[in-house]
């Protein structure tokens, strides 16, 4: 007599992901493809020796192989629909068909394992019509191993057939996918997914109801196993009917109502209020990492919602009214920076030794950017509350000579600002181009030096532009004082030979002793930092540098000459601080 008759008397329990795992190809959901594929193959006896599953976990693939081995193998066969109570069906699904071999690669990865196949497959089979291979997580076989299967992989014997699993398809070495019919096996979707857990608890005499289904299949990920795993304890911890808020508990989750008025808060920089509701749901139960990544899907739900105008299908009627009113209300850059903001402070809550405190912080700087005005909403008002003048940039000295050393005054009126004010455009365009005419006349010493630059002679240019100081100009005639950085020998003849090429006339070029104007990169220098000190003084930039506190203006370029569309290209202004 037994000392404890009652654990005798128990049957014992399966889990749901084994007790109902696939049998047929009928069976198997969500992969149309595959099934097709093989049912033709089977149909008509183009049956391949060696396939390959891949896909994330739980997706099907083991099991897959063995209903492939049961169709292969079945009494009734080969077929696609096998019988399921013949001898080597009935072996095959309790695993124990002497014909038909599992190998667990991750164990098992040597040369000496793949060897026992090779010696074993000189035989035929004891009891089936093929003897069956299968190889799970095969992408952990080492290189060696994976060398002396390849022959017998490429021309096995007719009654052997290979099937080889693996969730990481990148590391199986090419010369063996190659010889593999490959077959990816699709993440289920989460309506599907959630239709079949609600199927599966209908066989256990629980109800679940449709909240709580999309919830486990959101959790799941697509994976079957692991919705069939969260089904399991989800009857255990309920007890009968399993409903969302149950479900919401055991994962650590808030109500999704909850999340959208969260998020609503921080969007609108209500602060005081975003941190209550997240005390209360961390209070509650709420995990700080999943409220972060649960912000994160309402983040994208909303924007995505905002882009195509679809809701989605599994949501009840209130999480698709707060998701259409913030969309409404809201806008495409702040929700792309709100999912920047929350993908990084992911990052920081998983590091972080308090993820409640790393989550409050993650809020106070949604909040904080939510105040932030963009740089359209700073132009507006500064258009609207400051006075347009006009500024004349002051104009340093012109060349006595009148060769190309004038300024141009620069007008600055609340019209679009032709600045381009971004802190890492260091190199200042210096030469400005200016376009010499179809027949070369040059009309002053920049067009002059402009020219070199766009013949390509940049070692002359650089000469020309930084160490030459005007002293007089006339067609055919530059007077110039040579500074003693020149690095171009016989620089006077070369400058005269080619202008003389390009133009078509003779051109003298003439040392001089007198100081002359300053080298155009000083002029260009100069004008530069008065039309900074100009912009500084001007509302609108006053404005945004008050907002963008040690903000600085790098440069500023005039505005050329532009067709309407090239204008209202460079009107264009986004939310990352880039005035154009």
């Amino acid at each position: 007599m037994s000392l404890f008759p009652e654990i005798e008397n128990q049957k014992e329990y399966r889990v749901l992901a084994r007790k109902y795992r696939p049998k047929n190809f009928d069976e198997l959901i969500g992969q149309e493809v595959l099934v097709k594929t093989l049912s033709n193959a089977i149909q008509t006896g183009r049956i391949a020796h060696a396939f390959i599953l891949t896909g994330v976990r739980g997706i099907g693939k083991t099991t897959t192989a063995r209903i492939i081995a049961r169709a292969l193998n079945c009494e009734k066969g080969p077929t696609i629909t096998p019988c399921g109570t013949c001898e080597n069906c009935v072996a095959i699904g309790n695993d124990r068909h002497i014909d038909v071999m599992e190998m667990d690669a991750a164990s098992r990865t040597g040369v000496d394992d793949i060897r026992e196949i090779i010696d074993g497959v000189r035989y035929r089979p004891t009891s089936a019509r093929f003897k069956i291979y299968i190889i799970d997580e095969v992408h952990m076989l080492s290189k060696n191993a994976f060398n002396a299967l390849l022959k017998t992989l490429e021309e096995p014997p007719e009654s052997v057939k290979f099937i080889f699993a693996t969730t990481e398809i990148n590391k199986v070495p090419v010369t063996v996918l190659s010889r593999c019919q490959r077959f990816d096996l699709r993440r289920l979707d989460a309506e599907g997914l959630a239709k079949h857990l609600q199927n599966i608890a209908q066989k256990e005499s629980c109800t679940l109801d449709d909240g709580a289904a999309a919830l486990l299949a959101q959790a799941a990920d697509g994976s079957v196993r692991d919705g069939l795993s969260l089904l399991d304890q989800a009857m255990a911890h309920a007890s009968g009917a399993v409903n969302a808020d149950q479900v919401r508990g055991m994962l650590g989750l808030a109500d999704h109502s909850e999340i959208y008025e969260l998020l609503d808060m921080a969007l609108s920089a209500k602060v005081a209020e975003a941190l209550s509701l997240c005390q209360k749901l961390y209070n509650a139960g709420a995990d700080a990492l999943m409220l972060a990544q649960e912000l994160l899907r309402a983040t994208h739900a909303i924007t995505r919602a905002k882009v195509t105008g679809e809701y989605g299908a599994m949501i009840s009627d209130t999480e698709r009214k707060k998701r259409q009113a913030i969309a409404e209300q809201i806008g495409i850059a702040p929700l792309t920076r709100a999912w920047q903001m929350l993908l990084k402070g992911i990052s920081e809550i998983q590091t972080a030794p308090n993820p409640a405190i790393a989550l409050e912080m993650v809020l106070i700087r949604l909040c904080h950017a939510a105040d932030i005005p963009s740089v359209s909403q700073l132009l507006e008002s500064g258009a609207a509350n400051a006075p347009a003048p006009s500024v004349t940039a002051n104009t340093p000295p012109s060349n006595p000579s009148g060769g190309g050393g004038s300024y141009t005054s620069a007008a600055i009126t609340s019209a679009p600002v032709s600045t381009r004010a971004v802190a890492s455009d260091r190199n200042l365009a210096l030469a400005p181009t200016i376009g010499v005419e179809s027949s070369l006349q040059l009309h002053s010493y920049r067009d002059a030096v402009q020219l070199f630059a766009e013949k390509r002679e940049m070692i002359l240019y650089h000469d020309l532009y930084h160490n030459s100081h005007l002293v007089n100009f006339a067609p055919g005639k530059i007077e110039l004082r040579v500074g003693e950085k020149v690095r171009q020998p016989n620089f006077v003849n070369q400058v005269g030979k080619l202008l003389g090429e390009w133009t078509g006339q003779r051109w003298m070029i003439l040392v001089s002793q007198d100081k002359g104007a300053p080298s155009l990169q000083q002029q260009d220098q100069a004008k530069q930092l008065a039309l900074v000190e100009q912009m500084e003084q001007h509302p609108t930039v006053m404005a945004v540098i008050k907002q963008f506190p040690g903000a600085k203006i790098i440069s500023v370029r005039e505005r050329a000459e532009q067709t309407p569309t090239a204008t209202a290209e460079s009107e264009t202004m986004d939310d990352e601080g880039l005035l154009s």
